[in-house]
């Protein structure tokens, strides 16, 4: 999720004059821990995501353009494929033996989490921008990324 989080700020700010953005910058504008973002950060940038450049004016940019970068790259790199099969109730893997009462739903869940990295590139948070800039009739100048909730933040309920 950090790292994801971080890429879609580095999405949203992306130009072709590849400016760059500190960990620090990054994990203020999404609620982060900035060591753990700068260590995020550095793991993107081993796995040719992320270009990382040290001292004044350096920082991070994405490695290509946000729409040649899938979520899934990202996940990949945090997340075991087999992960995703151990049964959430306890030892062993999910579909050995007698399925629970919730089996059919969370393999409808693994397979909508798949399909959403699989198909999405960081390019939706890019347009995002570009489409506020447009209506906003702002065509020149950085492109300011967005302060953003976490999905798991508590939402009202309705």
């Amino acid at each position: 999720e950090t790292a994801i989080a971080a890429m879609s700020v580095l999405a949203e700010i992306w130009d072709d004059d590849r400016r760059r953005m500190r960990a620090s910058e990054i994990a203020e504008l999404r609620g982060l821990q900035r060591p753990f973002v700068a260590k995020i950060l550095t793991m993107l940038s081993q796995a040719g995501l992320v270009n990382g450049s040290p001292g004044p004016g350096g920082g991070y940019a994405l490695a290509r353009h946000p729409s040649e970068i899938e979520l899934r790259e990202v996940a990949q790199l945090f997340e075991r494929e087999d992960d995703n099969r151990n049964c959430p109730f306890g030892g062993g893997e999910c579909g050995v033996g007698e399925p629970c009462p919730l089996h059919a739903k969370l393999i409808d869940i693994q397979d909508a989490v798949g399909e959403l990295l699989h198909g999405t590139t960081f390019d939706v948070f890019r347009r995002e921008v570009v489409e506020e800039r447009r209506q906003a009739g702002l065509t020149n100048g950085a492109a300011r990324p967005r302060r953003r909730e976490s999905y798991r933040a508590s939402r009202p309920r309705g």
